[in-house]
């Protein structure tokens, strides 16, 4: 079946879209080696306003891409390093008493949370007060002090890195917390050939120069042209069943997740998959989601939602065994004309 055009405005928003991205995409590989599927997460959960948790053992380059990321960016950027030490006010600000034409008054001090792109390094590092300084800053995007809320600048997102649990020096992020992430993305050891171009690229006296190619205005526009990508409704309920299935009380849940699941996915999940799954539609070419795009992105997007049980952490199952058990137990709808399948040419 021949696929309409789209529309000149529609057209032109969706070129916008992907030609930006993919300038965005070139110039962070002009440092960071390999690591395409974690640099495309991050990026699609920047274009939809969310979070992203970066774990890995260090010295794999998370902290490195989240700079280079903000390089190229025409953003303000602030990192904090996260320390036992580290208390709420060093992160969100404080009330300072001033002297003003002779009167004293309190005054607010913002924070470095106070910016576009902030670096959360080694967030599970700090205690869980300080960590829960960010509960309201992630989902309102303010921050309160003293009975008065303050918003933070738009765009606004945090990019973590975190070493895994197990090792030492470290606290396990609440569920609360954990849940703002709108991905959690692995990242592990390069290739044999990633290695020798790291090293080519890092080892010698010059370093790629990262050039500011988007500016907050582009990103604020290519998320308004997500939210337009429309979506059949075989499709959402598709996407209704995959969440609702990592609950073991679902009639749809798999075995491993009755077995090994306490509770499944929030419906913030399933926010976060409809959201990244129009990028992904976009960026390759389709002005409409598909099941493929719910299947592909259900895992990162899923993976820190779901609690287990004692049985699966006794045997050491991992939350995207059983996510992938979910969606190969659901049929996944075909591609139905209940929506327009337009092509981007």
């Amino acid at each position: 079946m021949a696929q309409p055009d789209l529309d000149g405005e529609i057209k032109e928003s969706v070129e916008h879209f992907q030609r930006t991205f993919e300038k965005i995409r070139s110039e962070i590989a002009k440092f960071i080696v390999g690591q395409e599927d974690i640099i495309d997460h991050v990026l699609i959960s920047i274009l939809c306003g969310g979070h992203v948790l970066l774990e890995g053992v260090p010295g794999l380059g998370k902290t490195a891409l989240v700079n280079t990321i903000a390089q190229a960016l025409h953003l303000k950027f602030n990192r904090i390093q996260f320390t036992p030490d580290l208390l709420p006010a060093d992160i969100v600000g404080t009330q300072i008493l001033m002297d003003k034409g002779g009167s004293k008054a309190f005054e607010f001090q913002p924070g470095p949370v106070f910016c576009n792109v902030m670096l959360a390094d080694e967030i599970n590092r700090a205690t869980p007060k300080t960590q829960s300084a960010l509960l309201e800053t992630m989902q309102e995007k303010s921050v309160t002090v003293a009975n008065h809320t303050h918003d933070l600048d738009s765009p606004f997102f945090v990019l973590a890195t975190q070493n895994p649990i197990e090792h030492d020096g470290t606290y396990p992020l609440p569920e609360a917390q954990l849940d703002r992430f709108f991905f959690k993305l692995y990242v592990t050891l390069p290739s044999q050939e990633d290695f020798g171009e790291i090293l080519n690229r890092t080892g010698g006296n010059k370093q790629p120069d990262i050039n500011a190619v988007a500016s907050g205005e582009d990103i604020l526009a290519m998320g308004k042209t997500l939210r337009e990508v429309p979506i059949a409704a075989e499709i959402q309920e598709y996407l209704v069943r995959v969440v609702r299935a990592t609950h073991p009380d679902s009639p749809d849940a798999p075995k491993e997740v009755k077995n090994y699941v306490r509770h499944g996915s929030s419906p913030r999940g399933a926010q976060a998959i409809l959201a990244a799954s129009r990028a992904r539609a976009l960026l390759r070419g389709r002005y409409h989601v598909a099941a493929e795009d719910i299947n592909d992105l259900a895992v990162p997007a899923m993976r820190h939602r779901i609690i287990m049980s004692f049985e699966g952490e006794a045997e050491g199952v991992p939350p995207d065994r059983v996510i992938r058990a979910v969606i190969q137990s659901l049929r996944a709808p075909a591609e139905t004309a209940s929506v327009s399948q337009y092509h981007v040419s």
